[in-house]
């Protein structure tokens, strides 16, 4: 029997929740995110009890937390751009490596596109970096496509970042997800 998957939107009170799954996401890779662990590590815990109490109710942003067999497994963070354009982005990717096999990370993706559908979106912007292959292909395969938009990533050593976009089908009706994979 495979574990259940479950992704739910973050809940105001999960500030410590969201504080661990960043921490570990920046302690196995910490090239793919815009601040290092010790920036989080030092941080006060009310900083990610803000995020989270913001990002629960938010219409421009929100973070999603994939859980396996009622434990925090991954996240993912999906905003709308502040400019005229408001283009709609994923990012802050990260699943436990002992679940990706579940094909978490695709169901996070996919539920943070459907909210951003939901509030307007025709189409899911992220930013990748170049040098990792992985999550290249990864974003590839659920259907994002390059832009050609290219810039220096802020947090892997200036490396390039390439901008993918992925069209979506608007929406409708609560992003919330369970899957048994």
């Amino acid at each position: 029997m495979s574990p259940s998957l479950t992704v739910r939107r973050i809940a105001a009170d999960q500030g410590a929740a969201f504080r661990e799954l960043r921490t570990a996401s920046l302690r196995e890779a910490p090239y793919a995110f815009g601040e290092t662990l010790e920036d989080a590590l030092s941080a006060d815990a009310a900083r990610f009890d803000a995020t989270a109490a913001q990002h629960a109710v938010s219409s421009d942003a929100t973070t999603f937390i994939l859980y396996t067999e009622g434990h925090p497994a991954g996240l993912i963070e999906a905003h709308f751009e502040d400019t005229p354009q408001r283009r709609a982005f994923v990012g802050e990717l990260w699943v436990a490596p002992a679940v990706r096999h579940l094909r978490g990370g695709e169901l996070l993706v996919n539920t943070a596109g459907e909210w951003l559908a939901s509030e307007g979106a025709h189409e899911v912007f992220a930013w990748v970096t170049d040098s990792n292959r992985n999550a290249m292909r990864f974003y590839e395969r659920l259907g994002f496509g390059p832009t050609g938009d290219h810039t220096r990533s802020a947090g892997a050593s200036g490396e390039l970042e390439s901008l993918l976009v992925r069209h979506v089908q608007q929406a409708s009706g609560d992003a919330s997800h369970a899957s048994s994979q």
